[in-house]
Order: C-alpha cells, then sequence, then structure tokens
C-alpha cells in the first residue's frame, strides 16, 4: 500500500529533522536508565528494544542500565517474603539479596538482551559483577528524631554504593559494536553481593564514561513546577532553589540528587523523560521539542 503525499512528507520531516541530532551524537556515548512502565509494558518494552538498536546504527554507543524493583518485589511475594524499605531503600537480608541476584541478573536482564538482539541489535547482559565491572560498598542509613541525642545508624543488609566503575569491560564491549546492558550488582571488597540504586549505577557510570548524556526513564512526564507544569532547560543553581522551596521533593529528589553530581563530573546534559511515552528516547534525542526535564551545567 502505498503512502499518501501528506504521510510521505510527515516521514521526511521527522528525518530532515532528525539528520544533524544525529551527526551530533555519532560516535558519543549515552547512558540510559531504563525502568518504570517502559520495562513492562509490552509494547512500550519492544519500542525501547528498537530505539536503542536504531541509536547503535547510527554511530551512537547506548549503555544500558536497568531497574526491576516491581519484579522483586513480586517474586519475594510469591515466596511469602514480606518487603521492607528505609528511606526508599529495599531492606536486604541474604535471602532476599539471593531473589535480587536471580531477578535483576537473570531474569530481567536476559529479557533485556532478548529483546534488543531480536530487533537486530547485539546486546550482552552484565551485573557489576562480571569482569569486577562495579566495585561496591555497603550503604548505612542515618535517622534523626527529636528523641535521639545521636542519630540512629540502621543497618539495611545487602544494600550498597558504588565505590568505582572498571570501564575496561564496557569499551571493550562498545568497540566490539555490542551494546551493553548492565544489571545494578557490585560486589564488595568482603566478596558479598549488593543491590544498589539504578539511578545511582547510571549516573556513576555517565561519569566514568564521560557520557555526552545520561537519560533517566521515569513514570513522569519529568520534572513538574508547583502547578503541574513540565520544568526544562535547567542548572545546578536552579535546581537547588527547586529543591529549597520543596517543588522537588520526595521520590525524585534522588533523581534530581544522581543528575546534578553527574553533570557537575562531566556528563553534558541529564535528560529526565516519560517513559510511558512510545519511542521516548528518540524523541528525546531526535527532536527540536523534546519531550522531558533537560538538565545542563550551570
Amino acid at each position: 500500500m502505498s503512502l499518501s503525499t501528506e504521510a510521505a512528507q510527515n516521514i521526511a520531516h521527522v528525518l530532515t529533522e532528525a539528520l544533524p541530532y544525529i551527526k551530533r551524537f555519532q560516535g558519543k556515548t549515552l547512558v540510559i536508565k531504563y525502568g518504570g512502565n517502559a520495562m513492562v509494558d509490552p509494547e512500550l518494552k519492544q519500542g525501547f528494544a528498537r530505539d536503542i538498536v536504531l541509536m547503535k546504527l547510527v554511530g551512537i554507543n547506548p549503555v544500558v542500565v536497568h531497574g526491576g524493583g516491581p519484579q522483586i518485589g513480586n517474586l519475594l511475594g510469591r515466596l511469602g517474603k514480606n518487603s521492607e524499605f528505609v528511606q526508599g531503600m529495599r531492606v536486604t537480608d541474604s535471602e532476599t539479596m539471593d531473589v535480587v541476584e536471580m531477578v535483576l541478573g537473570g531474569l530481567v536482564n536476559k529479557e533485556i538482551v532478548n529483546l534488543i538482539n531480536r530487533q537486530g541489535g547485539s546486546a550482552v547482559g552484565l551485573t557489576g559483577k562480571d569482569g569486577g565491572l562495579i566495585r561496591a560498598r555497603k550503604m548505612m542509613i542515618t535517622r534523626e528524631s527529636p528523641e535521639l541525642k545521636v542519630p540512629e545508624i540502621i543497618d539495611i543488609g545487602h544494600v550498597g554504593e558504588v565505590e568505582s566503575i572498571n570501564t575496561g569491560i564496557l569499551d571493550t564491549l562498545v568497540r566490539g559494536d555490542f551494546i551493553p546492558v548492565v544489571a545494578p550488582i557490585g560486589i564488595g571488597d568482603d566478596g558479598h553481593s549488593y543491590n544498589i540504586n539504578a539511578d545511582l549505577v547510571a549516573g556513576k557510570m555517565a561519569e566514568v564514561l564521560q557520557a555526552e548524556k545520561l537519560i533517566l526513564l521515569t513514570n513522569t512526564q519529568g520534572l513538574l513546577d508547583k502547578e503541574g507544569r513540565l520544568l526544562t532547560g535547567l542548572d545546578t543553581p536552579k535546581v537547588n532553589e527547586l529543591i529549597a522551596d520543596g517543588t522537588i521533593h520526595g521520590g525524585m529528589l534522588p533523581k534530581i540528587g544522581c543528575a546534578l553530581e553527574a553533570v557537575r563530573k562531566g556528563v553534558n546534559r541529564v535528560h529526565i523523560i516519560d517513559g510511558r511515552v512510545k519511542h521516548a528516547v528518540l524523541l528525546e534525542l531526535f527532536t527540536d521539542e523534546g519531550i522531558g526535564t533537560l538538565i545542563g551545567r550551570g
């Protein structure tokens, strides 16, 4: 069936609008944190995989870091184990860590790899334990309250922070035209595995790879003001103002903290975009308007 003239012109317009962006990002590394609805809805999953493959085909080097909190919670529930959180972090004992490794390093990681490969890409799945990719240190949570003279230190088990990232294995894969897909599990000096927040891993990975962009997929439009309008074109001073006046709060704070740290350490741009939108990554990269919140250097 032939296209109408209008449809053909629309396709031509999209391609010509994308061309300067493709040229600008050729040879550049982009780190994409993949999570939320984009990991659950079948159509969005297929679209994300196609976006990643297209990026690679036009000369961009995507590195995918994924989450999997809901999938972990579902399996724990089926095993009769309750999920407990402290300040947004999952309390992770040894038994829970086994489930985390099975879900993130096995089920979720391999599904993403398979999706990308079925769309014509060459993805390779990794956890931070492979090749000593992510060195972790144990995270300790402190909690203050008026009743306590000193802050309470809470041990939440096998939950970690990024100590360092060995970029050698990633560089080797990228040079070989592979697409790394990384599960956020690190290994500590004590030999134990640690569950690490995927946003933190993606931010640190963007830093050490000196990525052109860090893209964080979320279940919101991006960063909204108090009237619910999308904010974009932000820099560090403006973001700090929004934190101080309470516009940025709750679950968005860790993402914003990750974004600011990445920009401070050399990443050119951070994008917080709505993963519920089809082809959200391509729309942000290759169109003049973009679709989410852009945070750049101040």
